[in-house]
């Protein structure tokens, strides 16, 4: 007997791109409806109503797709979950959508619905970033917390005009760079553990492995592995910076760099010789000291059925196609791999 598609609930952030999501609603809710499916759309008034808006529809057995940049999609995938059961999907609705890229969701609206109405489940870890040692719980992020010099940087960039689109990210790293001075990071991985003292520009921690508007900070991440990359660049001249390492950056090649430091870690807190506010998803989501984890199969997403060209996920087979079934935990890559080994290169 065939089984009609759960509803969609399309919850749509129309501040997006700088009212580009507001403007291609009228599109995706066509689109989708043209594959059968039913949907109800939602405008959010801010990221606690994007919450608010994606429990209430995953309660009710509807698909949570969010129109938007990362910085709602991560709000709406730390709010799900609470909720086992809850899928996840993503249209690109932003300025940056690294998380649709990575996943492999089409930049175009009508392609990328049809992963709404057609793709698979996956289980998806998130990061979580925990104010202080004894907080058990913390604010979840999908794709990746950094900071330092991407602290100035995100901030000039979410002061910037919107009419600079996707370039608003380069834009505030290369406005953050003249005024920036070194600091002094400690970072300790899977505390109690092995600790490391950096002059550098930024820490990062990835779930995934793109942030910026398409900068691969961290090429190795994985999604399903239950592991953080943890990626230290370390100070180096200006002009270096400029020409070494910021343009090799969009492919991922900076790791090979002798200034770049890769660990991977289940948990790495983070300390500094000045105050700095931590970014995820382009949001500011705390102040360190701070401590951020993996933690492992944390929400369900849709993917494109076919093969994407990077993969983001380590396990070959993905969830069954039915929205009942409970995600098993995820672990780390390989068992013979130890948290805060060097990773590999690209």
């Amino acid at each position: 007997m065939p089984t009609h598609p759960p509803p969609v609930r399309l919850i749509v952030n129309p501040a997006a791109g700088g009212g580009k999501a507001r403007r291609l609603a009228p599109q995706a809710e066509d689109a989708l409806r043209a594959h059968g499916l039913t949907v109800h759309r939602a405008d959010t008034r801010d990221l606690e109503h994007a919450r608010e808006l994606a429990v209430q529809a995953a309660r009710a057995g509807e698909t949570v797709v969010v129109l938007s940049g990362d910085g709602a999609i991560g709000a709406v995938a730390d709010a799900l979950r609470a909720v086992p059961e809850a899928v996840l999907g993503v249209l690109p609705g932003g300025r940056g959508n690294d998380l649709a890229r990575v996943l492999g969701v089409s930049a175009d609206l009508r392609e990328a619905c049809a992963t709404i109405a057609d793709g698979v489940v996956r289980a998806m870890d998130v990061g979580e970033v925990c104010p202080a040692p004894q907080e058990p719980h913390g604010s979840a992020f999908v794709g990746i917390a950094s900071v330092g010099f991407d602290s100035d940087a995100n901030r000039i960039a979410n002061e910037a005009p919107s009419w600079l689109g996707g370039l608003v990210y380069a834009y505030g790293a290369l406005k953050a760079l003249a005024s920036w001075k070194p600091a002094r990071f400690e970072i300790e991985l899977d505390p109690p553990g092995e600790r490391h003292a950096f002059t550098a520009y930024t820490i990062g921690t990835a779930n995934s492995k793109a942030y910026g508007g398409g900068m691969l900070a961290a090429p190795d991440a994985m999604l399903d592995d239950g592991l953080l990359e943890v990626i230290v660049l370390e100070s180096v001249g200006k002009l270096a910076f400029l020409t070494k390492l910021f343009p090799k950056v969009f492919k991922g090649t900076h790791v090979n760099e002798p200034s770049v430091h890769v660990f991977r870690a289940r948990e790495v807190s983070i300390s500094a010789d000045r105050p700095f506010t931590m970014y995820a998803d382009g949001d500011p989501i705390g102040e360190l000291p701070l401590r951020v984890r993996a933690v492992s199969a944390a929400v369900r997403v849709l993917v494109p059925a076919h093969d994407v060209a990077t993969p983001a996920f380590s396990r070959s087979s993905p969830l069954p196609a039915g929205r009942s079934q409970t995600v098993a935990p995820a672990f780390g890559r390989d068992d013979d791999q130890h948290a805060g080994e060097p990773a590999d290169g690209p």
